[in-house]
């Protein structure tokens, strides 16, 4: 019923409730063959100024902080664990938490990685990249990013669908793949599905350049076209039409948007990772719906995507 059967969850030491592990039992309970990990990336930055201890003194301080975490984190899989679950936990040493998930991703085939999340200023978005961006720009499994909020029966998941792009192959098959995937998770969870599109403004340059052009045309046809091409994937995939929300405006605002009116509990979208100075600057439609959704996010990557983390 459901295709992820090995999941690895982030935990944070910081916090006290762990939305990430709430939503793996959620989905665990559903179907009893799913194995759940638990992973706590640890380390000590006091760790960096004992390079006048020796080799042992520093392997005794970083195993006396792997066992503390280690013993807590075994606490918080205990009552599960007499619910028959199959839950166990990982704890690793690395300075860079997302690196060390995704080597885990690599190492032993995690075909989802749980993480919850909470919203970055933008000021230390752009000096620190947090490791939900991370894990969105270079992670190689899904991502489902969690809020602190339970998923309700017959709530709706909300479908991010590139329309401009269907006669691009890889952009259509990015889209089946959030379509397939809504439709898994909509059966698991009794939920509807919504699909929602953005189209853009006339583009600003024209309208000054040529005087002849026609904005009112021009928007009127593009719109027609991103809902002719929406109606067409709500046809193949039995998305009634009334669920289907075409807008005007930036993708991530108006996924966002619409995830409010219609409360979704999820949204599906497909991220596509960068790197270099326009991912420091600028992130993707994917980084942004994070700051400002109130839901649930699961992104997906392209198929054929490779990590640029290495075993």
């Amino acid at each position: 019923m459901f295709k992820y059967h090995n999941i690895l969850v982030f935990i944070d030491p910081t916090k006290e409730p762990q939305p990430s592990l709430e939503r793996a039992i959620n989905i665990a309970e559903k179907d009893k063959e799913i194995k759940i990990t638990l992973f706590l990336c640890c380390y000590d930055l006091s760790y960096e100024m004992t390079s006048l201890s020796s080799n042992e003194e520093r392997q005794t301080m970083r195993n006396i902080v792997i066992k503390e975490n280690q013993e807590w984190i075994d606490t918080l899989i205990l009552p599960y664990k007499e619910k028959g679950l199959n839950i166990n936990t990982l704890v690793v040493w690395h300075n860079r938490p997302f690196q060390a998930a995704i080597i885990e991703v690599l190492k032993s085939k995690y075909d989802l990685v749980i993480k919850s999340t909470h919203q970055h200023s933008k000021f230390s978005a752009i000096l620190f990249t947090p490791t939900d961006w991370n894990l969105l720009r270079k992670c190689p499994a899904p991502v489902l990013l969690v809020k602190h909020r339970h998923w309700p029966e017959n709530g709706n998941i909300l479908c991010a669908i590139d329309c401009k792009s269907i006669e691009d192959e890889d952009h259509h098959q990015l889209n089946q793949q959030i379509l397939i995937e809504a439709q898994r998770m909509a059966k698991m969870l009794d939920a509807n599905i919504h699909m929602v599109n953005a189209y853009p403004s006339p583009p600003m340059n024209i309208m000054l350049e040529l005087p002849e052009f026609n904005p009112i045309d021009y928007e009127n046809d593009l719109k027609n076209f991103h809902q002719k091409t929406l109606n067409e994937y709500a046809q193949n995939y039995k998305i009634p039409t009334s669920q289907t929300h075409l807008k005007q405006g930036l993708p991530e605002e108006v996924i966002c948007e619409v995830a409010e009116e219609i409360d979704a509990e999820l949204v599906i979208l497909g991220t596509v990772g960068r790197s270099g100075l326009s991912a420091i600057l600028l992130g993707h439609t994917a980084e942004q719906v994070i700051e400002n959704l109130n839901c649930d996010l699961l992104a997906l990557k392209p198929k054929g995507f490779i990590s640029p983390i290495k075993l």
